[in-house]
C-alpha cells in the first residue's frame, strides 16, 4: 500500500487531523497538527479519505506517550498522545471553528477545567469490561486511569467474572452521600433490569399501557428508587438516577454551576431541558421563582425532590409543547423571565424553543451544550434577533478525549 508523507493542518471536530493529498481531504486519527507523518489510506470515499499513521517522522513537541495500556484499543480516549495544555488549546480551536463557520465573532474563549486523570465518576462496562473500539470484543481491565478512585477500587477488588453481565452503568465519587445500595463505598451499580422487570409485572398489558398506569409525581414515569443516588455538590444534596443522565466530572460540574449562575438574579428564571434540576437548585437561591421544563419525566421525579421547599413550577413535556401550550399563560401570570438557562440535547434547541427565545428578548441567556456545532447554529439565530455573544467557555468535562462541552453567555442589546 502506498505510503504518503503529510503535515496535518489542524484538528477537526471528532479528534482526527486534517491533511490534503492531491487536493482531497484526508482525516488522520491520532495525529497532531504541524508534525510530519507517513500515512497510508485505509478507507476511501468520494469526498474524503481516512488514513492511518505508519510512522511519525518529525513528532510534534506536544506528542507524549499515552498513560493507559488500553489506549487505541478502548473506544474512550483519543487524545492521550497529546499533552494536556495543548489538548485544551485544540478543543478551544475546534469550538471556535464551529462558531466562526456560522459567521459569529468569537470572544476570547475561557476554559473551565479540572484534573486530567482520575476525574470520571461515570463509566459503562459490558460483561465486566470495556468495549473494544469499533468491535464487540470485550477488553478486560482492573484499572482505568481516567476513572475515579471509587471506581478503580471496585475494578481492583472485584474480578471480571464476578462483575454483572450486560451493559451496566457505574457511578462512583467521594461526593455520594446516600444511595439505594450499601455494598460498596461511594459507588452505585445500576440495576439495568428495573424497567423490564416492572413492565413484566403488568400482566396482559402492553408496555405503553403499563407506563400510563404509573401514578407518581408525573404520569408515565418509570422512576424507581433502586438506582437512586444522592451527591453533595457545593453544599447541596442532589438526587438522580444513575441509569439516567448525570455529568461525569464533578469538579468541572461544580465550577460550571458557578459560571452559569454568575451575576444573575431577579424575579423569574426558566431552566429549559432541566434534567434532574441540578442548575435549578442553585438558580432558586438567586431568583424568586424557577420554572423547570423537561420531557424526561423520570428525571423530573428527582427534580421535584431536589427542589423541595423552593418556589418553582415544573412542566413534564417537550420544549416545543411548553412554548405552544404553557408559555403564553406563564408570561401573562408571572411576567417576563429575567433569565433563561438552557441545556439542550446533542441535537440542540427545538426550532420552536429557539424561535420563542428570539422573539421574547430575555435579558440573559446562559446556553450549555454538548455539541458545539448545534450550539453555534442556535447562536446564529439568537444573534440575528438582537442578542450578543458576550462570553464563551470551553467546559473541559472530558480530558484525554475530543469531546467538547461549552457555555455561552448571550445578552439582549
Amino acid at each position: 500500500m502506498e505510503k504518503i508523507t503529510v503535515i496535518p493542518e489542524k484538528m477537526v471536530f471528532g479528534g482526527s487531523c486534517l491533511a490534503k493529498v492531491n487536493g482531497k481531504n484526508v482525516f488522520i486519527p491520532y495525529a497532531i497538527p504541524g508534525e510530519k507523518i507517513e500515512i497510508s489510506i485505509k478507507k476511501s470515499f468520494r469526498d474524503y479519505d481516512i488514513a492511518e499513521i505508519e510512522k511519525v517522522i518529525e513528532p510534534s513537541v506536544h506528542r507524549q506517550l499515552p498513560f493507559c495500556p488500553l489506549y487505541g484499543k478502548c473506544g474512550g480516549c483519543n487524545m492521550q498522545h497529546i499533552d494536556i495544555d495543548f489538548q485544551r488549546e485544540l478543543r478551544k480551536q475546534m469550538l471556535a471553528d464551529c462558531f466562526e463557520r456560522e459567521g459569529i465573532n468569537v470572544p476570547e474563549i475561557e476554559t473551565i477545567s479540572g484534573e486530567p486523570a482520575n476525574y470520571r465518576s461515570r463509566i459503562q462496562l459490558t460483561d465486566g469490561g470495556l468495549n473494544e473500539k469499533q468491535s464487540n470484543n470485550i477488553l478486560k481491565l482492573d484499572f482505568c486511569p481516567i476513572a475515579t478512585d471509587e471506581i478503580n477500587s471496585y475494578l481492583k477488588n472485584v474480578s471480571q467474572e464476578k462483575r454483572p453481565l450486560g451493559r451496566v452503568h457505574f457511578f462512583g465519587d467521594k461526593r455520594i452521600v446516600s444511595s439505594a445500595q450499601n455494598e460498596y463505598d461511594h459507588l452505585v451499580i445500576a440495576d439495568e433490569t428495573k424497567k423490564e422487570l416492572w413492565v413484566s409485572k403488568q400482566v396482559g398489558k402492553s408496555k405503553k399501557k403499563a407506563k400510563n398506569k404509573v401514578r407518581q409525581r408525573f404520569a408515565g414515569t418509570l422512576a424507581d428508587t433502586r438506582n437512586n443516588c444522592t451527591v453533595c455538590i457545593l453544599g447541596k444534596q442532589i438526587e438522580f438516577d444513575v441509569q439516567g443522565f448525570f455529568q461525569s466530572n464533578m469538579d468541572v460540574l461544580e465550577k460550571t454551576i458557578k459560571a452559569v449562575t454568575f451575576n444573575m438574579g431577579g424575579e423569574n428564571v426558566l431552566d429549559m431541558y432541566c434534567g434532574a434540576g441540578t442548575f435549578s437548585v442553585f438558580l432558586a437561591d438567586i431568583f424568586k421563582k424557577t420554572t423547570l421544563v423537561e420531557h424526561n419525566r423520570d428525571a423530573l421525579v428527582h427534580a421535584e425532590v431536589n427542589m423541595a421547599g423552593k418556589k418553582h413550577e415544573t412542566y413534564g413535556l417537550s420544549g416545543s409543547r411548553w412554548v405552544k401550550e404553557n408559555a403564553p399563560m406563564i408570561l401573562e401570570k408571572n411576567g417576563p423571565f429575567d433569565a433563561v438557562v438552557i441545556d439542550p440535547p446533542r441535537s440542540g434547541m427545538e426550532k420552536e424553543v429557539c424561535s420563542w427565545l428570539c422573539k421574547n428578548k430575555t435579558a440573559q441567556i446562559r446556553s450549555i451544550s454538548c455539541d458545539p456545532a448545534t450550539q453555534a447554529r442556535d447562536a446564529s439565530y439568537l444573534i440575528r434577533s438582537g442578542y450578543k455573544l458576550t462570553k464563551l467557555y470551553l467546559l473541559d468535562f472530558y480530558p484525554q478525549t475530543s469531546h467538547i462541552e461549552s457555555l455561552a453567555y448571550f445578552e439582549f442589546v
